[in-house]
Parts: C-alpha cells; structure tokens; sequence
C-alpha cells in the first residue's frame, strides 16, 4: 500500500528533464497517486523569447516513465497565467479521474532578476503572473472541489528568495513573497474544511533552472560559470547543493497524511544555507 493510493494529484512545471516538477510528479506516481501534469509548452515572445521553458516532449516523458511502472498519468499544455486553460485541465482531471486531493504549484518564472534598476517592466509582469497569478488562478481552481469533499493538501513550491530579500533577486524575490503570504491568507482561510496549504522554500537547487542561475550569478558577479557555482557551494553547510528529489522529499510529506496538523508553513530546505543573496531557488 502507498501512501497515496486513491488519491488524484495535479502538478504544474514538469516539462524539465531534471526540474522539481517531474522529481515531485514521479514521487507522488510512485507514491501511489494518479498524476496529472502540466507545462506551457512554448516560449515566450518579444524581449523574453530567449528563455527556455518546458516543453512537451519532456511530459511525455514523465508520463510514459510513471506508465513504465505501472502509474497513471496524463499530460496537458496549460499557461497558469490563463485561467481557461487552468479550468480546462481542471475539468478534464475531474472527468477522468473524479476528483482533485492534490495541487503542487510547482511552476514559475525568474525572468524578473538583476539589478533592480535594469528590470524591465515586461519582465516584471511575466514573473508575477506566472509565480504569483498562477499560484492565485490554480489554488482557484480546485478548491471548490476540495472544500466540497472536505480534504485537500496544496503545496506551492516558493523560495528562500521569498522569506528573505536579496540584491539582484529582485521581481523574483519578492513575487515569492508573494507566494509565501497567499500560503499563509489560505492556509488561514480554508483548514476548518480540512485542506492543508504549506510552501516549500528551496535554495539553490541543480535543476535546469538552477544551472541556468549559475550563469546569472557569474554575470552578476564575474568569473566563471564554474566559479560561481563552487561559491554558492561553498556557502552550504553540507557542502553541497540540492537536487530536485531533495525538494521531492519534503513535499512528499506535506501532501501525505503524517502532515494532517500542518497549515500555513513555509519550510526551507537549504542544507544549511544562509537565506538571501546568492543561491535562493
């Protein structure tokens, strides 16, 4: 028996081969969950065009390695800053599986980083919508149902860059804080029926994004992309970063039931890092 046996889960950002989203995915699979799963599946346009997001290719992926051993899961494209395609996908879960337990609000957005002065409003915007709006539109989306069946367990994935400002963080850090405050107002509002809402609050952790920041920091700092690394690495009481199934581990307990007492908690998994500047997921 799993612990999550019966219990239907929808996780957004899994279009990354070694991203959060399909470490916590797989876990929830494994853990006895039907999985549904999502990413935007494009990229953006205009001044952001260079960034890369997931793609669809990876869901199927995930889905045929949850298939491999013996899971359920589907796949959908959704933009989270959309609330039709939210709704949609919320709708399609419900008719295929009968139900939501689970909501990890795993994707995000850090366009919005830099020096302050040099963020541009364009991606100002995008990296609120999506870390912030997004968290907003889907939590929207399945609480009617979760209120309803009176039990539900939501965790949205936030930052240590959400619990303590950092030069250059900037619409980053504080649309986690953002994340971590719509945690708290929730948690607030919905336990009398039952849902647990919590955050989980990374540091640096090596997924694609994560090597991606390497690049910004020695931009950011000088060096190279290598040098930045090991002085964020040297930073690390453990001496050495997270990978994703190290966030997996800690979202795994708060959507189980050894977590029925917890509300409204920002946990964060940072082997021991200082929180701020350099190395905030």
């Amino acid at each position: 028996m799993g612990e999550l046996d019966g219990k239907v889960a929808i996780v957004t950002g899994v279009g990354r081969p070694r991203g959060i989203g399909r470490a916590c995915a797989v876990r929830f699979a494994r853990m006895g969950a039907d999985v549904v799963i999502s990413d935007i599946c494009r990229r953006y346009e205009g001044d952001l065009a260079f960034y890369n997001l997931g793609d669809w290719e990876q869901l199927q992926n995930v889905v045929k390695e949850i298939e491999g051993f013996g899971g359920r899961a589907r796949a959908f494209k959704v933009d989270v800053t959309k609330k039709t395609e939210i709704e949609e996908m919320v709708s399609s879960t419900l008719a295929e599986f009968g139900k939501i337990d689970i909501l990890l609000n795993n994707a995000g957005s850090g366009v919005g980083v830099g020096p302050f002065l040099t963020i541009s409003e364009e991606a100002w915007d995008k990296t609120f919508a999506v870390n912030a709006k997004g968290t907003f539109l889907c939590c929207q989306a399945v609480l009617p149902g979760m209120i309803e069946r009176q039990y539900g367990k939501i965790v949205n994935i936030a930052s240590t860059a959400g619990l303590r400002g950092g030069a250059a963080y900037g619409a980053y850090g504080a649309s986690k804080f953002s994340v971590v405050g719509m945690t708290q107002v929730m948690a607030a509002e919905f336990s009398r029926f039952k849902i647990n809402i919590n955050c989980v609050c990374p540091a640096m952790v090596e997924t694609d994004l994560g090597l991606e920041e390497y690049e910004f920091l020695s931009f950011v700092h000088g060096g190279t992309v290598e040098e930045a690394r090991q002085r964020v690495i040297n930073r690390i009481p453990l001496g050495r970063p997270a990978v994703a199934e190290d966030i997996a581990n800690a979202v795994a307990f708060l959507v189980s039931e050894r977590s029925n007492y917890m509300v409204g908690q920002s946990i964060a998994v940072t082997g021991g890092i200082e929180f701020g500047g350099d190395g905030g997921h």
